[in-house]
């Protein structure tokens, strides 16, 4: 991925709102457990990079993907997942399959103020044993004359408590299969039928997540994006800019605690010396940030060949799959160098190892990363 100048002044204007508009309160929106998501999304919008990478008519910059990393990037730099999740909530993971597939008349009601800020989306895929195994939901929208009237439960939705619109993966047909019979649909999140729980979890507190019922949601068969029963295909082509998203913003966020820990373990001294000059502590940050680089490097081939046009299913797979092995093993290694000030809940490390849990859960577990790739390898074994 080469840099350009125009992606450093891209880099320039997104870590001026993050050091001014966001890290500064990220404290304040994990005590509270919910953060100012509109009031967030209408800086970004203002500053014009929530729409980087979609069509210039509809607000956006109309960019190649490598600027969306660029940005991804910076939004590491966030002191805490949740922020730079719901963000990419709005960016790399609700709007690619409207961008892409969504009517000029959809486009201009729903992608337009997502862009400008001005609303704020959510994606409605998981359900209850339906969460990697996107072939299993459930939920329904019948036809009925000129709408869709809408059944079921979505579960685990980042954003959706505060989301204006959720784009949402239904059946809409019996007997097609689990892979021709799922439609994509915009559902405003205030109409009739809706209702919402919000959760509670072991990180990512500031971002907003929610169990949401659809009890005889009526919406007109115009939301539908693109074509009836391509719901499934679309949503796997919006799973590869979440997972390239995700992989840039972790391996960021990683490298930023790997840097605070080397900066601790210089200043604390134990036993006549700072313990950063203990062999098992410099040889263990060297081989992080090792693996940090070998991620990175996967990222941005991955990357270029996106914005060339190839298929970058194997490639998105396997950087998501190292990306979550190592968020799951590294800040539990970087929390143990902190001593007893690592499990202070004070102490940023211990955010860290609180949210970089997910990584390896959220977007297509670990175990289905490898699923994926031995499907491109060739080596899965044919269900019976």
């Amino acid at each position: 991925m080469q840099e350009t100048p125009e992606h450093t002044e891209l880099r320039r204007t997104v870590a001026n709102i993050v050091a001014n508009d966001i890290n500064p309160f990220v404290d304040e929106w994990e005590a509270a457990e919910i953060m100012p998501l509109h009031d967030i999304c209408k800086k970004l919008g203002q500053a014009g990079v929530l729409g980087i990478s979609k069509p210039a008519e509809f607000g956006g910059m109309d960019l190649d993907y490598s600027f969306e990393i660029a940005f991804a990037e910076e939004m590491g730099h966030i002191k805490a997942q949740g922020p730079s999740t719901a963000i990419g909530v709005q960016t790399n993971m609700a709007t690619p399959a409207l961008a892409a597939h969504g009517s000029d008349e959809l486009r201009q009601e729903f992608l337009a103020p997502a862009i400008a800020g001005d609303m704020v989306g959510c994606i409605g895929v998981t359900e209850q044993g339906s969460g990697s195994d996107v072939s299993s939901v459930r939920s329904f929208a019948r036809n009925d004359g000129d709408d869709y009237v809408i059944s079921g439960n979505k579960m685990f939705i980042s954003n959706s408590i505060q989301a204006d619109w959720m784009c949402m993966l239904c059946n809409t047909d019996e007997d097609n299969g689990p892979h021709r019979n799922k439609t994509l649909i915009m559902v405003p999140m205030k109409a009739k039928g809706i209702s919402k729980q919000k959760l509670k979890k072991l990180g990512l507190l500031c971002s907003d997540t929610g169990n949401i019922n659809f009890d005889e949601v009526r919406v007109p068969q115009r939301y539908r994006i693109g074509e009836e029963g391509m719901g499934f295909k679309y949503q796997m082509e919006q799973f590869q800019e979440e997972r390239l998203y995700a992989v840039a913003r972790t391996v960021i966020f990683l490298e930023d605690a790997l840097e605070e820990t080397i900066e601790y373990a210089r200043q604390r001294v134990a036993f006549g010396r700072p313990i950063l000059d203990n062999q098992v502590m410099h040889y263990k940050m060297a081989e992080m940030q090792s693996q940090l680089e070998a991620i990175r490097s996967l990222l941005y081939r991955a990357t270029d060949l996106y914005v060339a046009g190839g298929e970058v299913t194997k490639l998105a797979s396997m950087a998501k799959y190292l990306a979550g092995v190592l968020a799951a093993e590294m800040p539990g290694q970087l929390l143990q160098f902190w001593g007893g000030q690592g499990f202070m809940a004070e102490t940023r490390i211990s955010r860290v190892f609180r949210d970089m849990r997910l990584v390896s859960i959220g977007g297509g577990a670990s175990e289905v990363m490898l699923q994926i790739v031995s499907k491109e390898m060739g080596i899965l074994p044919r269900r019976s």
